[in-house]
């Protein structure tokens, strides 16, 4: 089954960051995490890609998802799982500053 290319966007002493992680790890997805502690650059990028201060921030395919709560509120409504079975296209967007 293919599936999504999901980026999480974390520091260390997040619990949403972790709900977020074990939601994830629940469904047996694969993410790649990157932690923004100290990356004053990432996170200004992060801000501006997605008009949040805050973490977590999911991306799905290269499209800003939200954090903890709008994964939640996805989950709930049924609507995760068809994002995250999803596989990478073409002309989905580039995270221009993914590491």
């Amino acid at each position: 089954m293919a599936v999504a290319e999901v980026i999480i966007y974390t520091t260390a002493y997040c619990g949403y960051c972790i709900r977020a992680k074990q939601l994830l790890a629940k469904k047996s997805i694969d993410f790649r995490e990157v932690n923004v502690e100290g990356r004053q650059e990432l996170r200004s990028w992060l801000q501006k890609r997605t008009g949040q201060r805050t973490v977590p921030q999911v991306f799905i395919n290269g499209r800003a998802l939200g954090g903890f709560t709008e994964l939640a509120a996805l989950e709930q409504k049924g609507q995760l799982d068809p994002l995250l079975a999803r596989p990478r296209e073409p002309s989905d967007p580039v995270l221009e500053f993914a590491s």
